[in-house]
């Protein structure tokens, strides 16, 4: 890549880059200051939707249960009616975009950072990401893993504890490690 592009448009290109890079730190530093004030704030809803718009690259007044956690927040966009339940974690190193009204469980991991395999390479400190986009009306249930580089389609379930690693389409369910597709059903569930 050009030497004339940032750390942080590498990353989010999906490119290696720095981590250390005094800008990126910068970023998660203010992302780290506004988390510890969103979870630290019980009451006053005004002032915890200062904290998210401050946060988010779009809140679209999502719930959100703390404690919450990103690496830099304002590379998450939530359409409008999303709700977010406890302990959730997004590693938004590329950007994560969540669809209207999708429900996430407790202890969700929507993670897009990736590492080198070769551990000489890691040993350098290189990481990447692959962006993370997830339909409207998704239902992701409590201790789902969202692996980087997956597209999750519109109306599809995420069962408890599924670790994703490939996209999923439109409507499907998928449960397990590594999340694979249920047969369909007439709807009844």
């Amino acid at each position: 890549m050009d030497s004339r592009v940032s750390e942080r448009d590498k990353m989010l290109a999906g490119a290696p880059y720095d981590p250390g890079d005094a800008a990126l730190v910068a970023l998660r530093r203010k992302a780290q200051g506004l988390m510890r004030a969103y979870n630290q704030t019980i009451d006053g809803e005004a002032t915890r939707a200062v904290l998210l718009r401050d946060l988010l690259g779009t809140w679209n007044e999502t719930t959100i249960r703390a404690p919450f956690h990103v690496d830099y927040g304002a590379h998450i966009h939530f359409a409008p009616g999303c709700f977010v339940n406890f302990n959730c974690v997004i590693l938004d190193v590329c950007e994560v975009r969540i669809g209207a009204r999708t429900q996430i469980g407790p202890n969700v991991q929507i993670l897009t950072a990736d590492h080198p395999r070769d551990p000489a390479l890691r040993a350098q400190g290189q990481e990447w990401g692959r962006p993370i986009s997830i339909g409207a009306d998704v239902w992701i249930g409590g201790g789902a893993i969202i692996l980087p580089g997956v597209t999750i389609g519109v109306g599809a379930i995420i069962g408890a504890g599924a670790v994703v690693t490939r996209d999923v389409p439109a409507g499907a369910t998928v449960v397990g490690n590594p999340a694979r597709m249920l047969p369909k059903t007439d709807g009844q569930g």
